[in-house]
């Protein structure tokens, strides 16, 4: 039996035990972190994931996803627990993989009006970060939410009669699939004709 088929007929409780060996204390199953985690800001019903994994690049996040595709385990992807759609109840149980600390600000264009972040940088930081240049991110959804979250929901927010929601100012991303795989979405160019317009499928799903 392979890996993929030991994982499979051992379930939640065998990528639990993959994924253990291979983050440590990056793991938990401690029921303080689970609970932060079962729910968000919308709705009061608490449905815990079975463990809490906290991935660092988006290299682990496949390692994750792969792990987790394998077991026909779920997934539930949280940045700061500010969303109001109920995505962060697991209500199959599962992974919750918080990209907290995929909290880096990659680079700064300010004379091409954009920059690249990972999943986890807050909006708040971001407009830290960039206000000497003169520049803001002008999406404001009323809390202090990660960019990841804000693209998974197509964030919006008073602003968005201005400047528009999450879909109008992101150019690209970077997306796990489901099967572990990375792939690149977009670029620095303002439009584009070329291929299909994955980075406005996948704002808001």
């Amino acid at each position: 039996m392979n890996v993929a088929a030991r994982i499979e007929a051992a379930g939640t409780a065998g990528v639990i035990e993959a994924l253990s060996a291979r983050f440590g204390e990056r793991l938990t199953t401690a029921t303080a972190i689970l609970e932060a985690h079962g729910r968000g800001e919308g709705l009061r019903d608490l449905h815990l994931p079975n463990a809490v994994v906290f991935p660092e690049s988006s290299e682990e996040v496949a390692t994750i996803l792969a792990l987790c595709n394998d077991a026909r385990v779920p997934v539930i992807p949280f940045g700061t627990g500010t969303s109001l759609e109920g995505q962060l109840q697991a209500l199959g149980g599962g992974i919750s993989v918080d990209l907290s600390r995929m909290g880096r600000i990659l680079a700064v264009n300010p004379g091409d009006l954009d920059c690249r972040v990972e999943a986890g940088v807050t909006r708040e930081a971001l407009n830290h970060a960039i206000r000497a240049e003169g520049l803001f991110f002008p999406l404001d959804p009323g809390a202090n939410a990660s960019l990841g979250g804000m693209a998974s929901t197509r964030a919006s927010g008073t602003n968005a009669v201005r400047y528009g929601t999450m879909r109008e100012v992101t150019l690209g991303l970077t997306v796990v699939t489901p099967q572990g795989k990375i792939i690149h979405t977009g670029g620095r160019a303002r439009k584009s004709s070329a291929g299909y317009d994955l980075t406005r499928l996948y704002i808001g799903s």
